[in-house]
């Protein structure tokens, strides 16, 4: 006891003796805009205002706190903030490295373009290319030393990435910027800000045989490789030390845009869509784990339509964000009263919007029923909102309020309405689509709301004349980047009269929007407060053993023959509905799979076997139900192929919550390319609780 205590007395004297090293939070900003050895063509307008996002964020609204003098911003377009060049990028990170101590945080952002080159060391790369981001100051190709002046190549990164965790400091890397070289058309978007973050590697003057030739050479170590795998992150650290984590907006084969965000908004700005994304999930969920805001990432992809590439996310994801403290989901912020109303620090990047209701709360503990009153936001920006009073379920706000308030954020109804923007007219396809519109528009039903050429909108229909098929009407995102023509849906217009064509693509539309819309339910639902576990487990003919599938880290790439199959425990004392639906690729919905587990119930099922019908981003959405014992499976059969026809029928009489809110949404028949494992067909029902996992199915060798 002695010695221990004598331990102890010596620790104390030593804290005494010597202050404590407080943990300090470092970040670096880069933001590259105009690059003037370019054509101005090249030039892009988003880095700077996410580079202008990301410092607001934080600096007021981060879970850790980040001092504005640690903030260092580099980026053309800011007011004082010191033009990106590959000469200040690397003086930045110098001395951030000589700065930081053991246990600092340092949170890295890269917004511009990205390219390839032939690789400096091809042993290191797998393609034969190193990736590459372009300072502003980016030169021409060089034969000479076979390299592209003054590219931030992806091994220096790795090397700047190793020097700050050798001091033993955390580092978050973020890139929103994309190296494939892969060509893209684009439907009018309505202004001049929607663009690709990526450069061809022959718009720097790389020669196109030495690209051909590199990945020529590269071609026996990639040979029978996986397809399953997905390319290598364009940036590694082998570095020791602190930890790493790194967010990539795309794969190395796929581009990720940029546009005016947020949508709707009249005073939106040019911003990378994954920047963007990236910060409503932080925002929304500040105690998360890293791979739970990627999911999140994700899941704002797929229900915004927003892009179809693939985001990247590396390291230690199991950490929670900026190495702070796990938490729940943030839903609510404390009011300060002024003349214009109660007003809070959390604005569109939180998800508000004009006309949100939210609870106004005595305390931050209250449950949501003891509510004072309501208020509705009448003025919102991207970091803060205001509020005015409104009458809601018999209450009004007092004229005399209590300190201390909190603003709770309500359940908002779902909109349903699919926006689909027109086609720019003076084309043949486009013409044919005019006459065919009223045909269209009646045969769609009030669920679809057709706007002008480059108008904010959901979807964006687009002629492509140089496309495989010159007559189609194509549906792209709301980007309007056709990315890969091959798994975008069109429509041909040559073979049709005016009434045909309007059926048909109402038709395909309708179809698109009950995928959709199945993606806006798992938004808002979400994960719930439920205590289930869920995993997923994958096998093939070549290794029949179950083993789990990484849907946290990363979307797992599937080919013909795999078999998906699910775990899940119901840790609740109460019994609970498991149901499985699979949205394909292709918009269509099947109903894989519904069954009961009581309390303590463990459920190990195979779902589906992946077959070669149809390839692309796939999801599997698992809906769960509180039941009550010797109560019938709640029914949601509609949402089934072998569901009744419920797409002309208008009435939601008899059907609440949930279930009223899945038969607003208009499901109806559909189909997919994956064979259930199960021998008989079961129906399911509504729930408070649904998970969203994504998959891709790819051919195999």
């Amino acid at each position: 006891m002695k010695r221990t205590g004598f331990l102890v007395t010596t620790a104390l004297a030593a804290l005494l003796a010597f202050p404590a090293m407080a943990r300090e939070n470092y970040a670096l900003l880069i933001g590259a805009n105009e690059y003037p050895n370019l054509d101005k063509q090249f030039w892009l307008k988003g880095p700077a205002n996410d580079v202008k996002l990301v410092a607001a964020y934080l600096t007021t609204a981060a879970p850790v706190p980040f001092d504005a003098g640690n903030v260092t911003l580099l980026s053309d377009g800011i007011e004082g903030a010191a033009a990106p060049t590959i000469g200040a990028i690397r003086t930045a990170f110098a001395d951030l490295t000589a700065k930081v101590q053991p246990g600092d945080f340092v949170y890295l952002h890269f917004s511009g373009h990205g390219s390839q080159a032939p690789a400096l060391n091809p042993d290191d790369e797998l393609d034969g290319l190193d990736e590459m981001f372009l300072p502003v100051d980016i030169g021409p190709w060089s034969d000479t030393v076979g390299t592209v002046s003054n590219a931030l190549v992806d091994d220096e990164i790795g090397t700047l990435l190793d020097g700050l965790r050798a001091k033993g400091a955390d580092v978050w890397v973020v890139f929103d910027a994309c190296h494939s070289g892969t060509a893209t058309r684009a439907a009018p978007s309505g202004d001049e800000e929607v663009a690709t973050r990526q450069l061809s590697p022959e718009a720097l003057g790389v020669p196109t045989d030495a690209i051909d030739a590199a990945q020529t050479r590269a071609l026996p170590k990639s040979a029978g490789a996986d397809p399953r795998k997905r390319a290598e992150a364009p940036v590694a650290s082998s570095g020791k030390g602190g930890s790493l984590v790194a967010f990539f907006a795309a794969q190395t084969d796929e581009v990720t845009p940029e546009k005016r965000l947020p949508r709707g908004a009249p005073d939106r700005v040019a911003q990378g869509v994954f920047t963007y994304a990236l910060f409503e999930a932080l925002a929304e969920f500040p105690g998360a784990s890293y791979a739970q805001i990627g999911q999140e990432v994700l899941r704002k992809y797929s229900v915004g339509n927003l892009a179809r590439s693939t985001p990247m996310f590396e390291g230690d994801l199991d950490n929670t964000v900026f190495s702070g403290e796990a938490g729940p989901r943030v839903a609510q912020w404390p009011a300060t009263s002024t003349d214009n109303g109660l007003t809070i620090a959390a604005g569109s990047l939180h998800g508000l919007s004009e006309g949100s209701i939210m609870a106004v709360m005595a305390t931050a503990a209250d449950a949501t029923e003891a509510a004072i009153g309501f208020v509705k936001v009448s003025a919102v920006e991207t970091f803060s909102a205001t509020t005015t009073p409104v009458e809601m379920n018999g209450k009004t706000l007092p004229e005399d309020l209590p300190k201390g308030l909190t603003l709770r954020k309500m359940t908002e109804g779902l909109d349903f309405t699919l926006k689909v923007a027109l086609p720019e007219p003076g084309t043949a396809p486009a013409d044919a689509l005019a006459a065919a519109l009223e045909a269209l528009k009646a045969e769609a039903g009030p669920r679809l709301a057709f706007v002008a050429p480059g108008d904010d909108a959901d979807l964006r229909l687009a002629v492509i004349p140089d496309s495989p098929r010159p007559d189609a009407i194509w549906v792209l995102p709301s980007t309007g980047l056709a990315e890969n023509l091959a798994m975008t849906p069109s429509v041909s217009t040559g073979d049709k009269d005016a009434v045909s064509l309007g059926i048909t693509m109402a038709d395909l539309l309708s179809q698109m929007a009950k995928a959709i819309n199945l993606m806006k339910l798992g938004a808002a639902v979400g994960e719930g407060q439920m205590n289930v576990e869920v995993d997923l487990l994958t096998r093939n003919p070549q290794n029949k053993t179950l083993r789990a599938l990484p849907v946290n880290s990363e979307v797992p790439r599937l080919i013909p023959d795999d078999e998906v199959h699910v775990e899940a425990v119901n840790d609740n004392d109460f019994p609970v509905d498991l149901n499985v639906l699979y949205v394909g690729s292709d918009y269509s919905i099947t109903h894989m799979f519904s069954g009961r587990m009581q309390p303590g119930d463990r459920l190990k099922k195979g779902l589906l076997r992946i077959t070669d019908e149809a390839f692309g981003r796939d999801r599997l959405v698992m809906v769960m139900t509180p039941a009550k014992p010797q109560t019938p499976v709640e029914n949601l059969g509609f949402l089934g192929q072998a569901a009744v026809d419920i797409t002309r029928d208008t009435s939601a009489s008899g059907r609440k919550g949930l279930e009223a809110a899945l038969f607003e949404a208009g499901f109806g028949e559909t189909t997919r390319a994956a064979a259930s494992l199960m021998d008989e067909e079961e129906d399911t029902g509504p729930a408070p609780m649904i998970l969203q996992f994504d998959l891709d199915t790819v051919p195999g060798q």
